[in-house]
């Protein structure tokens, strides 16, 4: 297959693009170089931006974004084409299987649920998945078994945290949960008063932060997307504050922190003036 012949499906000429990339004799020096782990990466930041096009609500970004994640599959099926361990079609062949097989209210007899009970099946199903893999290997399973080390820490928190709650795990409302981060911040207080020490510094942060996402997860916030906004608010105010200094002819580093702070909250109250 060439990509250059039109009469192909979209696909084909993709997998034929990626082959001829990929190609020993006539490829990409840049593409025959890669491997998974150096693959991985680029799949991981174009997952990223594809959520940045959707959090932006820009189609013609998000299109374009989909193409670059849908690249990074093909990059990784050819790859393992190559080592002979499976193919692109395999790939698609196992996602369709399993989808028909987590959807029975679809494509079975069972009773076609609410997205709320519909969750609860779905998980029940990975669970069982979950077991049988365990059993299949001779070791014992978790609640905790395929939450993807490779996720954000955050995001990977909150994942552990509902699998502990599936189990029972969980405390029963909000309040425990603000008396748990009363807790940590003031065990990471006596850790800063104390002969400061960087591992037991990271160890009680991390435990402020994985308390921080319980109460996300309580709140039914992700905590992934509060602090991408709060970021793109950060750098709205400053970006703002940069601006006013400039109009004044100096920059930041020619002003003072007072100064700053009071021009961070006039940025702050004219957003409250266009949001009335």
């Amino acid at each position: 297959m060439q990509p250059d012949r039109p009469e192909q499906t979209p696909i084909q000429r993709l997998l034929a693009l990626m082959a001829r990339l990929r190609d020993p004799a006539a490829g990409c020096p840049w593409d025959l170089e890669q491997n998974f782990a150096t693959i991985a990466p680029h799949t991981i930041e174009e997952a990223y931006e594809v959520a940045d096009a959707v959090s932006r609500g820009n189609m013609e970004d998000l299109k374009g974004e989909l193409g670059d994640l849908l690249f990074q599959v093909v990059f990784h099926a050819r790859m393992a084409e190559e080592a002979k361990a499976f193919n692109f079609d395999a790939v698609t062949i196992a996602l369709v299987d399993k989808m028909i097989h987590r959807h029975p209210h679809v494509f079975g007899s069972a009773e076609r649920a609410d997205s709320t009970r519909q969750t609860v099946a779905w998980e029940t199903q990975k669970a069982e998945e979950r077991a049988a893999r365990a059993k299949g290997s001779g070791q014992a399973a978790s609640a905790l078994d395929d939450v993807t080390l490779g996720l954000p820490a955050l995001t990977r928190a909150i994942k552990l945290q509902n699998r502990a709650a599936r189990v029972g795990f969980d405390w029963p409302d909000i309040d425990p949960v603000f008396e748990k981060l009363d807790e940590e911040l003031g065990e990471l207080k006596r850790e800063i008063v104390a002969a400061p020490d960087q591992a037991r510094l990271a160890d009680e942060l991390g435990d402020v932060l994985f308390v921080v996402a319980n109460l996300a997860r309580h709140l039914k916030v992700d905590p992934e997307a509060a602090l991408r906004g709060a970021n793109a608010k950060f750098e709205r105010r400053f970006r703002r504050v940069e601006g006013l200094l400039q109009a004044d002819g100096r920059s930041p580093e020619q002003s003072t922190l007072a100064e700053m702070d009071r021009l961070w909250d006039q940025a702050k109250n004219e957003e409250r003036v266009l949001r009335r």
